[in-house]
């Protein structure tokens, strides 16, 4: 198994829900192609922001095939088939290999936590030889999954026994664990950003790539961010970046990220629906509020036209 490492933004989505709770897949096909439109290079799919561990498997699988309609060589959709269940998570990466996704991966089980780096790795490689002729990436989060084995003793156990694990995503903010492994074996896995709001931070280190939630709605800001730094503008990144902070301040303000990005997803125009319990959805009230905040920060406008922060000469 060969494949090139994953390059730019790659957006978390929101799972569109019905009223009474059951899927619409139907807004999937506006989703996808608003987000090719702004410039991402892929999905991935069901993770944390896709309530992933709220579905079912069945649903689980029909949510990836949806969004596999629209994978083409520059748009490449990633599963997420962690779960408690070592079974089910075996059948959900078989079936993502079997589907076509580009890759797959799986956060370490939130309910019997592995401890050490041999009982994860041993979860993982159950699960990866399941779809042997894709790539395998670990979803480090412990912030979610309160699973917290050293990243870099997992590649050094991990690089003998899973043939095809390609990398990790680092959605945790110990930078120095991060670089660690960006340095393993002179750069041989690929280690994906996972903090958005923090996201300047990795490309100092060397990160190329990025998966999160708020490139949902943002990602021509992400995308100017990165350009600035490619560029070594550093006081117009960070001001993109400051940006996102303030953004990012007003999701946890309104209870947990997923919940107030799934609002605000659709205040965007793509209509994601309510959250599946036990996540609250917003109420009416809260929404309305919420917009009075984007608002006051320019949001609707900047989102789409980072260059006019410097236009308005906004204090950040």
């Amino acid at each position: 198994m060969k494949s090139d490492k994953i390059r730019g933004i790659i957006a978390a989505p929101f799972t569109p829900m019905k009223e009474d709770g059951q899927l619409n897949l139907s807004v999937v096909g506006k989703y996808a192609h608003k987000l090719i439109e702004d410039g991402i290079q892929g999905v991935f799919v069901c993770g944390t922001t896709g309530e992933g561990y709220s579905l079912t498997m069945e649903e689980r699988k029909l949510v990836l095939h949806e969004w596999l309609r629209y994978q083409k060589r520059d748009f490449k959709v990633i599963a997420h088939v962690g779960s408690t269940s070592i079974l089910q998570s075996a059948g959900l990466a078989r079936h993502a290999g079997e589907a076509g996704a580009s890759a797959i991966s799986a956060m370490g089980p939130s309910f019997f936590q592995p401890t050490r780096a041999e009982e994860l790795v041993g979860y993982c490689a159950r699960i990866a030889q399941e779809a042997p002729g894709l790539p395998f990436y670990y979803y480090h989060i412990p912030v979610m999954s309160g699973v917290n084995v050293s990243m870099k003793e997992f590649l050094l156990q991990a690089s003998d026994s899973i043939p095809n694990l390609q990398g990790i995503k680092f959605t945790h903010n110990n930078l120095m664990e991060m670089q660690q492994c960006m340095m393993f074996g002179d750069g041989r896995f690929d280690i994906v950003h996972g903090y958005d709001e923090v996201l300047l931070g990795g490309l100092a280190l060397g990160a190329k790539a990025a998966i999160g939630s708020t490139y949902n709605y943002m990602a021509p800001l992400y995308r100017q961010l990165i350009s600035q730094f490619e560029k070594g503008n550093l006081e117009a990144a960070r001001a993109l970046q400051r940006y996102s902070v303030k953004v990012v301040e007003i999701l946890l303000k309104y209870r947990r990220g997923v919940v107030c990005g799934k609002a605000i997803q659709s205040l965007c125009g793509i209509e994601c629906g309510p959250c599946r319990l036990p996540l609250q959805t917003l109420t009416d009230v809260e929404i309305h509020a919420l917009q009075k905040d984007l608002e006051a920060i320019d949001f609707f406008e900047i989102k789409n036209h980072p260059d006019h922060l410097k236009l308005k000469n906004q204090s950040l």
